[in-house]
């Protein structure tokens, strides 16, 4: 078995910060990443570079690893542990086996997976590491979060590059709620962690959100707020008949129920009347004006 040196792996000098391991983990982690590098070689030097990132971003195992490279191993030569090896450290874990899943090598293997078998499990075996999980932001129409469907989705990912993902959205969706996409986060060595997408609903076609009700205006006659009437009124689900009740004024909110965001609980559609009033274009208009002026002779809108 040969012995590896870490920090030759990493490009990094034996005394660099943990910051500056990180960031070299970053770089090679971005350029051979599996989805993004397919040359022959790639997925080998990433698992490499993981490997090397798993031991010297652990001090414990850091400590272990440079009190033995102090005693002139150096990539390549062959190598067995001693026999008292890892009596004095202690490095956290569960017992689940490091290598298979996690792709670390035999070298990993001999130092801080068996170490604590040879000693009575005074140590332990790092678990495999699954990705990060990754949070991101989806912006969606109103009326998608409404009848639910599918949308597509770009991401600029540092370690996958850019990517166009479908998602589904589920009728009924609110703001703040979390879409969560199973195995499309950061790449580890035992999986891919999830991706968050947070939702964020815009309005659209004349519709705001108000929690699970939607809101919208309904221009009318005067004479259809004066008189009443039956008229046609947008929702997200299709028009549907309004009545609008006699003597209706301007800013008047008239409810549809169950016609707002659909759920266990169905919000309602607040419909809010606004009075237009025609255009005084001609003689016959202005004259038709001046007779309801005269019909009216009490009224006064500014009371």
């Amino acid at each position: 078995m040969e012995f590896k040196d870490y920090y030759d792996i990493l490009g990094v000098k034996p005394e660099s910060s943990e910051a500056e391991i990180k960031a070299a983990y970053r770089k090679l982690a971005r350029k051979y990443h599996p989805d993004r590098n397919k040359e022959a070689g790639a997925e080998d030097k990433f698992k490499a570079a993981n490997e090397a990132q798993e031991v010297l971003l652990d001090k414990e195992k850091r400590r272990a690893y440079d009190q033995l490279r102090a005693g002139g191993y150096r990539a390549g030569d062959q190598f067995r542990p001693p026999p008292d090896w890892g009596q004095e450290f202690h490095w956290s874990g569960d017992g689940a086996g490091a290598g298979g899943d996690a792709g670390f090598s035999d070298f990993f293997e001999s130092l801080f997976a068996r170490a604590g078998a040879n000693r009575g499990g005074g140590a332990y075996r790092q678990p495999p590491r699954r990705g990060q999980d990754v949070r991101a932001r989806i912006g969606i129409d109103l009326a998608l979060a409404y009848s639910g469907g599918k949308t597509r989705v770009s991401l600029q990912d540092p370690m996958r590059g850019e990517r166009t993902l479908e998602v589904t959205i589920p009728a009924g969706i609110e703001s703040g709620k979390t879409i969560r996409l199973a195995g499309q986060g950061s790449h580890g060595p035992a999986g891919s962690g999830d991706l968050l997408l947070e939702v964020e609903i815009r309005d659209s076609a004349g519709f705001h959100l108000d929690g699970r009700d939607v809101r919208n205006t309904l221009a009318v006659a005067p004479w259809e707020a004066a008189l009443g009437a039956k008229v046609p009124v947008p929702t997200l689900g299709g028009a549907v008949t309004l009545n609008i009740p006699a003597g209706s004024q301007s800013g008047r909110t008239l409810r549809l129920k169950g016609r707002g965001l659909p759920g266990a609980v169905a919000g309602d559609q607040l419909v809010t009347l606004e009075i237009r009033l025609p255009t005084a274009a001609s003689e016959a208009d202005k004259a038709a004006y001046a007779a309801l002026r005269d019909a009216f002779p009490g009224f006064d809108p500014r009371p």
